[in-house]
């Protein structure tokens, strides 16, 4: 059986294994897979293995032998699924790998916003410790978290490892929107209500026609000047405009964003250049450990299907 990677080095940069995958057939890897060259890399292909490359329908009416696509994320909007279900082609997704990593990297960046340690050690370089008059110094007035407002728009997995975090700090927790049966929430509140009182509001909804720019002008309004807003889920739930403008003219204290609308990132977007605003490059899941597990469970998601018990379909 012929096994295809369309882009493997996201997920793969050399400090994972294959192996898996080669006891299932023969393997072929590519980092990187252009558009026109999708077609030509997929040929004799039963299986295809895509992060981010797009499946169309176009390019599968053109792979006869291609039986079955794995999404290496959890989303899966790079496939075309329903032309994929038309065409007896099974495509599965990995959900669940990134709980932990995700929920910890919103901390490291609402830590940042709150403290700046980084630029705090960067004027260290620079001499300005070994420069300055008094024992210590600060950039900002520095915040604490006990008793803030941490307001999660999207309660699913990683929304509760989210309040989770969030109540060891000592913060109070709102949630708006998703299951909520597995963790309880100190209170249950709508997204008006929600934005209008927390002192942060991170986002851990999918992406969806409803949700697109939930974050617009008038939902920004609604937040507190002193509040801060992290977005790890997907770039497009904001209105990233109305978010430059939104810090430019001072009514947020700071946003951190780990997505964008565009990416990789447009070098015109107005957020890359907000000094209240810390852009990172879609790096929230990208730990070795939640690598590790998404190589595992797309492994275990092949071998389900060729023993005839599929698992992680989106296109039953």
């Amino acid at each position: 059986m012929k096994i295809v990677v369309l882009d493997g080095y996201t997920l793969n940069p050399g400090d994972l294994s294959w192996s898996g995958l080669e006891a299932m057939g023969e393997v072929t890897v590519y980092d990187r897979t252009p558009a026109e060259e999708i077609v030509n890399r997929s040929q004799g292909a039963a299986v295809l293995l895509t992060n981010k490359t797009p499946l169309t329908e176009e390019t599968m009416e053109q792979l006869p032998h291609l039986r079955y696509i794995g999404v290496l994320a959890t989303g899966y909007n790079v496939v075309h699924v329903e032309a994929a279900r038309r065409r007896g082609i099974t495509v599965t997704h990995v959900p669940s790998y990134g709980t932990q990593s995700v929920a910890q990297f919103v901390f490291a960046l609402l830590l940042e916003l709150v403290q700046q340690v980084g630029k705090h050690a960067e004027a260290v370089q620079r001499g300005q410790w070994s420069s300055c008059p008094d024992f210590c110094f600060t950039l900002q007035p520095m915040v604490e978290l006990a008793g803030k407002t941490m307001g999660i728009v999207g309660y699913g997995r990683i929304g509760r490892q989210t309040a989770m975090i969030a109540r060891a700090f000592g913060m109070n927790v709102l949630a708006a929107g998703a299951d909520r049966s597995t963790l309880p929430t100190d209170e249950d509140v709508e997204l008006v209500e929600l934005l209008q009182r927390a002192d942060v509001v991170s986002l851990h909804c999918p992406l969806t026609p409803e949700t697109t720019q939930l974050l617009n002008k008038d939902r920004l309004a609604l937040m507190k000047p002193s509040a801060y807003l992290i977005n790890t889920s997907r770039g497009p739930l904001i209105s990233e405009e109305a978010l430059a403008d939104a810090l430019q003219e001072g009514r947020l204290a700071g946003a951190a964003l780990d997505v964008l609308s565009i990416e990789p990132a447009d070098p015109a977007n107005p957020l890359l250049r907000e000094p209240r605003c810390i852009v990172t490059p879609h790096i929230a899941w990208a730990t070795v450990g939640a690598r590790s597990r998404l190589m595992e469970v797309a492994v275990e998601n092949i071998r389900c299907y060729l023993d005839g018990q599929p698992v992680n379909v989106v296109n039953r």
